[in-house]
């Protein structure tokens, strides 16, 4: 990313203020938000935890309505409303509670939804480089370093990318093009030109694709429940972000 923007001369330069404050973004985001989040997946089904993922606007209205003060609308009380049911109905299930870890899997999801959250409100309120590349940039160099540290000290093992199989490989391609360099990038964009709960409604797509992609090429179960559950929960996503601004 920083040598894609010294490629097309955008300034790389940044003030003290504009690194601490992509820093602090990159804990909320990268390290915690998802770095957690991916170890978490070692208890819970991907399409499970994507739809966990898919309450982010909720916290996204929590969040703003304490900090600016929003007043809730009728839209967002029902949507409020609709995503707590829905989630009673995803933790409820009995066949998805295997073991404690499970739980804990459920519960570091929902911090990290949290971190995640609250860091598209900072975000979009903080003093960042103009260059949207160099913002991207600067958080990935420094999660990338925290998270290898992170894993040294928890002892994970490490392997060389030319033993990794053909999969691996074209997923790793996949994540950093289209997930980090594209997505992530515009996610950065979005957070300055619109409001946070808006960007939030990525979490529309991406539960269903993962809770999809996880039944038919992981074999993960896919319920009645959690049908319902999903459908009802974005309902209520939906009735949030689709609310008139006053």
């Amino acid at each position: 990313m920083m040598g894609l923007s010294l490629i097309l001369k955008q300034e790389v330069k940044i003030s003290k203020k504009q690194l601490l404050n992509s820093l602090i973004a990159s804990f909320f985001f990268l390290i915690y938000g998802n770095g957690v989040f991916v170890w978490a997946l070692k208890f819970v089904d991907s399409g499970f935890g994507a739809l966990i993922a898919s309450t982010q606007p909720l916290f996204v209205l929590f969040i703003l309505r304490f900090m600016d003060r929003k007043p809730f609308q009728k839209k967002s009380i029902i949507g409020v409303c609709l995503g707590m049911f829905g989630m009673y109905l995803l933790v409820s299930q009995k066949e998805l509670i295997t073991s404690k870890d499970t739980l804990l899997g459920i519960f570091m999801m929902l911090s990290c939804v949290l971190s995640w959250s609250y860091g598209s409100v900072f975000v979009s309120k903080a003093k960042l480089p103009k260059s949207y590349m160099v913002t991207t940039g600067v958080q990935m160099i420094f999660a990338g370093i925290v998270l290898s540290l992170m894993s040294l000290g928890f002892g994970e093992p490490w392997s060389s990318p030319l033993i990794w199989s053909i999969e691996v490989k074209v997923s790793m391609i996949l994540l950093i093009v289209f997930g980090g360099i594209i997505a992530f990038t515009a996610f950065n964009f979005l957070l300055k030109k619109v409001s946070p709960e808006k960007v939030a409604t990525s979490a529309y797509v991406n539960p269903v694709i993962a809770l999809c992609m996880g039944w038919y090429f992981l074999n993960e179960q896919l319920s009645n429940q959690s049908i319902i559950a999903s459908i009802i929960l974005l309902t209520g996503v939906y009735f949030i972000t689709s609310r008139k601004r006053k």
